[in-house]
């Protein structure tokens, strides 16, 4: 979403979202100044407006999947991803998630933000499940930081399989604090990205920012 979009969802839409659907948002303090990437657990489509609330105003780019829709509703998804500065990805074709990250790293470079759901698709359980590594990837390539985000009461307004959502003040978003992970940026620069030991550095940061995003999300059983 560019500037100006993402300004007029801050100015006209988000006292709506806070007036009706947000219940708790904690952590607001935590968001950086400068452009981040966004990571958080995924239950809904609602969590896209939500991780859209702790962006605005500055300019944001989701990474949206194509390979689901078909028919009419691949070119509405088509429409709102291209109104909107997605950034495709076709899941099922390895020159689509490379070409997604190359473009999601010059998004970052040139300044916006980018949001990133690291499980890859809606949870069908609510639990939080196993992430892939590119939210590191995007962190090892650009240095911007990562803030975790944790979400709760999507899925009960707007499950999968509803199209509407319902109108409740339900949902509750906690924001972490930015992790930079200085150490292990440093040490990536040094190495191939494809050695063992980078993508063990890609792993160990993954881990780290699910156990952040499972603890704001009230799903750490420690």
């Amino acid at each position: 979403m560019n500037r100006l979009l993402s300004s007029l969802y801050n100015f006209c839409f988000r006292g709506i979202v806070n007036k009706r659907l947000v219940k708790k948002a904690t952590g607001l303090e935590n968001i950086p100044k400068t452009n981040m990437i966004v990571a958080s657990n995924h239950q809904s489509h609602l969590d896209q407006l939500m991780t859209g609330y702790v962006c605005v105003p500055k300019p944001y780019h989701y990474i949206g999947q194509t390979d689901k829709y078909t028919g009419f509703t691949r070119l509405f998804m088509y429409f709102l991803y291209y109104v909107h500065g997605v950034i495709f990805i076709n899941r099922k074709s390895e020159k689509s998630r490379k070409k997604a990250i190359e473009k999601s790293i010059e998004v970052l470079k040139k300044g916006d933000c980018i949001v990133i759901y690291p499980e890859g698709t809606r949870s069908r359980t609510g639990e939080i499940q196993t992430a892939k590594c590119g939210v590191a990837k995007l962190f090892l390539k650009t240095g911007v930081p990562i803030l975790p985000v944790g979400i709760k009461g999507t899925a009960e307004l707007m499950p999968i399989g509803r199209v509407f959502p319902k109108i409740k003040k339900l949902i509750e978003i906690n924001i972490g604090k930015p992790l930079y992970f200085e150490k292990e940026f440093a040490e990536a620069q040094k190495i191939d990205e494809d050695s063992p030991r980078y993508q063990e550095i890609a792993k160990e940061i993954t881990n780290q920012v699910m156990e952040e995003i499972a603890q704001l999300a009230g799903q750490n059983n420690d």
